[in-house]
């Protein structure tokens, strides 16, 4: 059984005009113990994937989906507090920004004392202080932090991203959730830092067994942690299969544009030569093209593209595109 089920997933910007389709029709699952990648531009629509699965969009946002099950559960039979309810228990999202997502006004002790769950402690009421400054000590020393003295005590300013991006993650453990959404995680830190928190992510998948849902850019760099990668473009479902399969064989002009695009692929090339790139760039909300919004950029688009692909599937390796690259193999 698949812990997470979504298909055809759609999500419209409410506009004084008319309502913009920013996510169109996108299918997504994870199963238990999972690492799976979300690939795309800037744009593409991954966070807001992100934040309908967490149910946290705004009322100018509107969500639909053919189906929306967690563990087997139709989700979309219950009311927003009742779906809110399921998914803050077993699902929790660390963001790109941990510094804007850290409260600079409180200590990190007193916020991640905060974030344990009430369940988890017992006794009578004057010993649950001591309980939580314990508890929130060994999720500091689950994510890596040994000297957490100085950590709790500190304002969020005080610490490095990177720091705040581990308290971040000891944060999100605090309530043991099955799935872990990391949206971007290491965006803006150095190398060295970005290797870090990716090996503090897989031990939590092979220690905890805990499904990760990881959101990047980079297609490379999720090579290294996934087992499973979906593509998108533009607010629509591009290609979806093994991480091998995606990397090493893709389907889709887009995936394959990707992948040519990325340092391994480019190692033999003479110095200063131009990397591979598609031209122009992903498509704003306002102007979205109709059919396939690849279909301005595509090298290989034809009359078929203005109407919108069905999805294909090959033994587990799935794409959504007219024109597939699946012969050319």
């Amino acid at each position: 059984m698949n812990l997470l089920d979504i298909r055809n997933l759609s999500i419209k910007l409410l506009s004084p005009t008319a309502p913009i389709l920013a996510v169109d029709r996108v299918s997504l699952t994870m199963k238990e113990g999972e690492v799976r990648g979300l690939v795309g531009e800037s744009g593409s629509g991954k966070s807001l994937l992100a934040q309908a699965i967490m149910g946290v969009l705004d009322d100018k946002w509107e969500v639909h989906a053919d189906r929306f099950h967690w563990r087997g559960q139709d989700l979309m039979r219950l009311t927003p507090d009742e779906r809110k309810q399921i998914i803050t228990q077993d699902v929790a999202i660390i963001f790109q920004e941990p510094m804007a997502c850290l409260d600079p006004t409180t200590t990190i002790g007193e916020q991640l004392e905060e974030a344990v769950s009430v369940e988890k402690l017992s006794g009578f009421f004057w010993q649950r202080g001591k309980q939580r400054r314990l508890a929130a000590i060994n999720l500091l020393h689950k994510v890596g932090i040994k000297n957490h003295e100085i950590c709790i005590k500190s304002y969020p300013h005080e610490l490095t991203e990177a720091l705040c991006q581990r308290v971040m993650i000891a944060m999100a453990l605090a309530r043991r959730p099955l799935l872990l959404i990391a949206d971007e995680p290491t965006a803006a830190m150095e190398s060295t830092n970005q290797g870090q928190i990716f090996r503090l992510l897989a031990s939590l998948n092979q220690l905890k067994n805990m499904s990760i849902l990881l959101i990047s850019h980079d297609l490379e760099n999720l090579t290294h942690w996934t087992n499973t990668v979906t593509v998108m473009y533009s607010g629509q479902f591009v290609e979806a299969g093994t991480t091998e399969q995606i990397f090493n064989t893709p389907f889709h002009p887009y995936t394959r544009a990707l992948v040519d695009s990325s340092p391994r692929a480019n190692m033999h090339i003479p110095a200063k030569s131009r990397l591979m790139t598609l031209p122009g760039s992903i498509p704003i909300l306002q102007h979205l093209p109709i059919g396939c919004r690849l279909g301005p950029r595509c090298p290989k688009a034809q009359q078929a593209c203005v109407q919108a692909p069905k999805v294909k599937n090959y033994h587990g390796h799935q794409v959504s595109c007219h024109y597939s690259l699946k012969d050319s193999y």
